[in-house]
């Protein structure tokens, strides 16, 4: 496995100058991210795929060992205070438990049946999505999780740094990002880990896109569970609306902290009205103002005497 190899290039790399050493590592760097590109259809279409099987209460599940375990790790463990993703709809099924998220577990990334456990008690279902990450592409825990996982009907996607592999056969979406030999022989903490960290942001922010946890560039979902948050909350707010931001203080405060319906208050929507049509339109502001929009066409053809009227700021003739 090319993961695995010692590269030529940098057989003497510990006796570079640090300078030149640390350039090298950068530039392994760049291509690692570069690599991505040749994958992205790949990663397109299991986003795609996983954000239509999520549905309302469908979950995300990570999978791995090792480096590329804690990679997943902290893929997921950000989805919550970025998009307000609740707790109960991510999981992580790790070699080793919870104790190899910070240490190395001895023999962990070889137990199957651990692998099997572990899927097996999380009772997944064809809403859930497994995204397992394994940088040889050949970790026993990990293949064995996503084979479990495929068997209840999940969506799995697969992530390898290596061609040819079993974790890639056995995903329904395999990513393949080829790394190729790190300037530290196995060390996939570097451009292997690299690229899997920059390939679950893509899935992950993806789902969320497509979700409607985003509106305009803007993390429309965020709590404001601090000052730094609230002022970004207000800052949001501010720009639905075209409104000052001292006014989207008062209207978030009025929404109790729900970026989405305070931008609404502040567009002089009545309160029940606004909660009543993000629900219908399952919280995506895009749909909600696409609905508002054809609900004014179809008031003005109804009453295009009284449209007439508020357009040129004059009375309604009876």
């Amino acid at each position: 496995m090319a993961t695995e190899e010692v590269d030529p290039r940098f057989a003497d790399l510990d006796a570079w100058p640090l300078t030149s050493a640390m350039e090298a590592m950068w530039e392994g760097q760049l291509a690692a991210v570069a690599a991505i590109g040749h994958a992205l259809p790949a990663i397109t279409a299991a986003t795609e795929a996983a954000k239509a099987a999520l549905g309302d209460h469908g979950r995300i599940v990570y999978a791995g060992a090792g480096t590329s375990g804690r990679v997943a790790v902290q893929d997921g463990a950000e989805l919550m205070p970025t998009f307000a993703w609740p707790s109960g709809r991510v999981r992580f099924i790790v070699a080793g438990g919870d104790s190899a998220f910070v240490t190395s577990v001895e023999g962990a990334e070889d137990d199957v049946d651990d692998a099997v456990r572990q899927t097996n008690a999380a009772q997944l279902t064809p809403h859930d999505v497994m995204i397992a990450v394994a940088a040889s592409g050949t970790t026993p825990f990990t293949v064995a999780a996503l084979q479990q996982a495929g068997s209840f009907g999940a969506v799995t996607i697969g992530v390898a740094n290596n061609p040819g592999t079993a974790l890639l056969a056995s995903a329904k979406f395999p990513i393949l990002i080829e790394t190729g030999r790190e300037l530290i022989a196995g060390s996939t903490r570097m451009k292997a880990g690299t690229a899997q960290k920059v390939v679950l942001n893509l899935i992950s922010s993806g789902i969320m896109l497509r979700l409607g946890r985003v509106y305009r560039g803007m993390m429309v979902n965020m709590q404001p569970t601090n000052a730094k948050l609230k002022r970004r909350a207000e800052a949001m707010v501010a720009q639905i609306a075209h409104c000052d931001p001292s006014h989207a203080a008062r209207w978030l405060e009025q929404a109790e902290g729900d970026i989405k319906t305070a931008g609404l208050l502040a567009l002089g929507v009545d309160r029940v009205d606004a909660e009543t049509i993000l629900k219908n339109c399952d919280g995506n502001l895009r749909r909600v103002f696409a609905e508002l929009a054809k609900d004014r066409d179809s008031h003005r053809d109804r009453h295009p005497k009284e449209a007439a009227a508020r357009k040129q700021g004059g009375a309604v003739e009876p």
